[in-house]
């Protein structure tokens, strides 16, 4: 590894930066041009290259203190831009090393502090949900509409094929869902976190059933309501601004899809605790979440400050050793690796071609903050350890059928009750 820098006398902030960076890149090439033009390079074996430059010259000892957090902060305030290059690369170069700048004596220093703290963080109970939801989720509905599928799909869409529309994985991560929840006629169904209402909608369309969708969010509660009146399904799907702890009656099927990464990981037996409490012994629930395939750590400190506040995607012993404590049988799950990648490079897409409109909703601040953060999670999921899971859970050993064959013949069956309903539109 090599690092080079013009002469000149360094700052203390860059002179802790480089000593930093040094470590950091073991891989492609980072060059960093300060405010007063000086230019310094780090380069590891060979990758991808990337240029930025600071336009502030207190920038760099922010970076060494925090670059996650002041990173971002950084592009969203223009105070550092690029090169040659775009945010995408920068991105890449930053994930593929993330592994090393772990191992700094200050990062590691921080990253332990925020373990010891984090329950502070991820602190949500009745009410404080609430404020933490509408910080995201109660923006603007047409803002969603800019870059989400027809049916505000505002989750990890399933690329079963590759070569899907948006509109079509998202379809098919709702068909995926439906099956593994076994649904038979006359059968009650709860969704936490039903979000706009999409997953709840298309229970009741494709299934003689009757929903229940909670949400947390106002806005996404008064779309939601909206659309089960205009489909003319308000007689089987009914959607309340509740927070899931506050239901106590029985469902046959309980889905979530979405939000169990605000739930809070102090709060992982209450959550599974409840899902418990709300299912008869024959009764299935299914989890769609975001995850992380290494050990329990903390949540991005720029996401949790801008984007999700209180919110953690966990690691997959943190939920195992909830459920155990709760009693409940995991009968299935099922790891999807860069489906989320994909899903994220689309919103992106969309999100660009309709970057003016998000700029007259809101500014360019906030364009490039949401540009920072669908890019940030793609490149995580991409290169670095995220990833979705479902999870069946159950009261007893027979609720769940005993192989996977069953999931495959029930999508084929939706499928077909869908091209029936739009054969009949």
């Amino acid at each position: 590894m090599t690092a080079s820098a013009t002469p000149g006398d360094r700052s203390l902030g860059m002179r802790l930066l480089a000593n930093m960076l040094r470590r950091f890149i073991q891989r492609g090439t980072l060059r960093v041009i300060e405010a007063d033009g000086h230019v310094s390079e780090f380069s590891g074996t060979p990758g991808p290259v990337a240029t930025i430059r600071l336009h502030e010259a207190d920038l760099p000892l922010k970076l060494f203190r925090n670059p996650e957090l002041h990173g971002g902060e950084a592009y969203m305030n223009g105070t550092m831009t690029f090169e040659d290059c775009g945010l995408a690369d920068f991105l890449n170069v930053f994930s593929i090393n993330r592994g090393a700048i772990a191992s700094y004596p200050l990062q590691s220093v921080l990253r332990r502090v925020s373990r010891w703290v984090r329950a502070f963080q991820q602190y949500n109970p009745v009410g404080k949900a609430q404020k933490n939801v509408a910080h995201h989720y109660d923006l603007s509905a047409e803002m969603y509409r800019l870059f989400l599928d027809e049916d505000l799909q505002y989750s990890c869409a399933y690329f079963e094929n590759g070569n899907e529309t948006l509109e079509e994985a998202q379809e098919k991560k709702k068909r995926h869902i439906a099956a593994k929840l076994r649904l038979e006629p006359g059968q009650k169904i709860l969704d936490i976190g039903c979000g706009w209402g999409g997953m709840a909608l298309y229970l009741a369309r494709v299934a003689d059933v009757e929903v229940l969708g909670v949400t947390l969010s106002e806005e996404q509660h008064r779309v939601a309501v909206e659309r089960a009146r205009a489909l003319g399904l308000a007689d089987r799907v009914r959607f309340e601004l509740r927070d899931y702890r506050q239901v106590d009656e029985k469902f046959d099927r309980i889905v979530s899809v979405g939000m169990f990464e605000h739930v809070g990981v102090t709060r992982y037996d209450e959550f599974f605790g409840k899902v418990y409490d709300l299912l008869p012994d024959d009764g299935l629930a299914v989890l769609h979440s975001i995850g992380h395939m290494s050990p329990p750590s903390v949540a991005s400190p720029w996401m949790r400050k801008y984007i999700f506040p209180g919110a953690y995607s966990p690691a997959l012993s943190e939920v195992f050793a909830a459920t155990e404590r709760q009693h409940l049988w995991v009968s299935d799950v099922e790891v999807l690796r860069t489906h989320y990648a994909d899903t994220l490079v689309e919103w992106n897409r969309r999100f660009q071609a309709n970057r003016g409109r998000v700029a007259e909703l809101y500014d360019e601040r906030f364009c490039r903050m949401w540009e920072f953060y669908l890019l940030s999670a793609e490149t995580m999921f991409r290169t670095g350890a995220q990833m979705v899971f479902h999870m069946q859970l159950a009261r007893t050993r027979e609720a769940a059928e005993l192989t996977r064959d069953y999931i495959f013949a029930a999508e084929n069956r939706l499928r077909e009750t869908e091209r029936r309903q739009s054969s009949a539109a």
